[in-house]
């Protein structure tokens, strides 16, 4: 076991900057809870809007530091592919929050709090995966990070069927149904989009294990 920041001493600036760029994506995942419990004359999106532009500008800012930085202390492919994965996160959390409060007084008695907290430990436990990044390539608890994404989107999938299941069977206002559906894809792809930067880190570990 080794850690690349041996190779490189200025390899702190990406490691901070994923850092940086995981805990944006979580805090999404609080605001979108916090919008779960706050009555609808009290919500606000501007929390999910600042999530968003930083998550944007780190993004463009790992992409300035890949252009001036001769040697990079992983792969250059391997931060664009995590760089792009965690930009994804925020962006769908916003999304969901600005339907979700476009459509609230016709879906206000849905249930969406279990979903988004699987949603939010799943970004929690992304943001331990990156965290590792510059201790070392620990593949062993990388993996049982990884594994435990695996898990949470698992769970994810199972739910979602028994949520189409009882709409199909209960859901009577084809408007109502659309929308309710739609609310919780997107929920799922946040989920999916957390396993996907959860898969890109136990791909660079095992490459550099």
């Amino acid at each position: 076991m080794f850690s690349l920041q041996t190779i490189f001493g200025k390899g702190d600036k990406f490691y901070s900057l994923l850092e940086a760029s995981a805990e944006s994506a979580r805090s999404s995942t609080r605001a979108l809870i916090e919008l779960l419990s706050t009555p609808a004359s009290q919500q606000s999106l501007e929390k999910f809007k600042q999530a968003r532009r930083q998550e944007k500008d780190l993004a463009a800012q790992i992409s300035e530091e890949l252009v001036d930085t001769f040697v990079t202390v992983l792969e250059r492919e391997d931060i664009e592919a995590l760089n792009g994965a965690l930009y994804k996160i925020p962006k769908i959390v916003e999304k969901f929050a600005e339907r979700y409060t476009l459509a609230l007084a016709r879906i206000g008695d849905v249930d969406f709090a279990s979903r988004a907290a699987m949603l939010e430990q799943a970004c929690e436990v992304l943001q331990q995966m990156v965290g590792l990044l510059r201790y070392g390539m620990d593949l062993d608890r990388i993996k049982k990070l990884n594994d435990r994404l695996h898990a949470i989107e698992g769970e994810a999938d199972r739910q979602i069927l028994e949520l189409y299941r009882d709409a199909y069977a209960n859901e009577s206002d084809p408007i109502r149904y659309l929308i309710k559906m739609n609310l919780f894809e997107i929920l799922e792809k946040a989920i999916d989009r957390c396993r996907d930067a959860g898969n890109v880190i136990y791909h660079i570990v095992l490459k550099n294990s």
